[in-house]
């Protein structure tokens, strides 16, 4: 099947989802390597850890402002150099954490990284969606979502190796890395086919084009709402989970983050090429349902071995649907503003869900357990996005190239 879906692609296709990827990828890299630093920069700021958990909240509410400034840019003049402006944003910032003195400039570095951060995924998915055949968006979806676990995975084995020897702030300098993607995107990617074909897109306000599809774009908000609450009630405190709950040392932490983000990468590899076969909305389904009987499992077990297990299952489960997300939204997206509406109503969602680790601090010092905080979120989130997919529609037959020329043109 992944061979059929990904027969005949040229270079320029290639290499426009290897962008988005790792721009999604580094982008995630460098908002992961704060979750594994919570109590370290708590201790040096001299503060608790539900003061730091406020970057995580800050960087999370101000994405939209983001997806809103770099979409509509995106729109205008094309998503490759918007897309190379964005990731040198990120970079930069994400390598300004490091030289924090104090708990407010911190929280303010962190802010204005949300919003470098939040117009990343929107634009890497436009141009994807629109370079890549019709056939094989479920796979590339799927691929291109990945990328968030990736980050993870590699933010896991940058803190597994090199915490010890160069402490947090020596972790987020290694955040600078990203800003080689610029010269990848520069030298070898090319505009999406579904804006060049067009003329330029037509000046509509954004709160004009979200009151104009007002019925959408809050459903697309709310669904992202609970898709947010799944991917980051899962995964922002898990480590923190892991160190209050279960005493492990961060080596360990590591460890299990490490076959978590596995089980994420091949989570939203499969189910996106499974929502090309049965359909975007059953595969949320299915992927939101089966994780409720891991959560037991995955968040208040005592061995090692079956929390690793539950681990990799629960975040197959998550960024299995996660892996539906960037196709089914931009088929679902009014065409004149792909590159805006995704990425707008995504981190309106998320900024609807940006209360995650503070509410689950929260929930710690009520149940006495970060293990039930996390329970309770994850099987909530996981009920919604069943209800919402279930109500909603999908388009994953059509041809968005073609479709875009056509919603450019005077």
């Amino acid at each position: 099947m992944l061979g059929t879906m990904l027969k005949g692609w040229t270079t320029e296709q290639r290499n426009a989802v290897i962008a988005a990827y790792l721009g999604w990828t580094l982008d995630a890299f460098d908002f992961f390597l704060l979750i594994f630093l919570v109590t370290d920069i708590a201790r040096s700021f001299d503060c608790s850890v539900a003061a730091i958990t406020w970057a995580i909240t800050l960087t999370l509410a101000l994405r939209p402002v983001g997806a809103l400034l770099f979409g509509r840019l995106a729109d205008k003049y094309g998503r490759r150099p918007v897309l190379m402006v964005d990731v040198a944003c990120y970079a930069v910032l994400g390598f300004a954490t490091a030289f924090a003195p104090n708990l407010w400039v911190f929280l303010v570095i962190r802010a204005l990284f949300g919003i470098a951060m939040g117009g990343e995924w929107g634009v890497g998915a436009s141009l994807t969606m629109e370079s890549v055949p019709q056939g094989a968006r479920g796979i590339v979806s799927g691929l291109l979502q990945a990328g968030y676990p990736s980050g993870l995975l590699l933010a896991s084995a940058v803190y597994g190796l090199l915490y010890p020897y160069i402490g947090w702030r020596g972790m987020f300098m290694v955040g600078i890395l990203p800003a080689l993607l610029v010269l990848y995107i520069r030298r070898y990617v090319r505009e999406s086919p579904g804006f060049r074909r067009g003329a330029p897109v037509r000046r509509t306000g954004t709160l004009s084009l979200l009151r104009e599809h007002w019925r959408l774009a809050l459903y697309a908000m709310l669904f992202m709402m609970a898709m947010n609450f799944f991917s980051h009630g899962t995964q922002d405190l898990y480590p923190t989970m892991l160190s209050a709950d279960k005493g492990m040392s961060h080596a360990l932490i590591s460890t299990i983050n490490l076959i978590a983000a596995g089980g994420a990468i091949l989570g939203g590899l499969f189910f996106g090429a499974l929502s090309q076969r049965i359909g975007r909305r059953r595969a949320l389904i299915l992927g939101a349902l089966l994780s409720l009987p891991i959560i037991p499992f995955w968040a208040l077990s005592s061995s090692v071995y079956v929390l690793g297990a539950a681990a990799f299952a629960m975040q197959f489960m998550v960024q299995g649907c996660w892996g539906i997300i960037p196709a089914h939204l931009n088929e679902l997206s009014p065409p004149e503003a792909r590159g805006t509406f995704p990425g707008t109503v995504y981190q309106l969602g998320n900024f609807l869900a940006s209360y995650n680790a503070t509410l689950q601090a929260e929930l710690e010092l009520a149940y006495g357990s970060y293990g039930a905080a996390l329970s309770l979120v994850a099987a909530a989130a996981a009920v919604f996005i069943a209800i919402f997919a279930y109500i909603g529609r999908e388009a994953r037959e059509i041809d968005m190239v073609e479709y875009a020329a056509h919603h450019h043109s005077p």
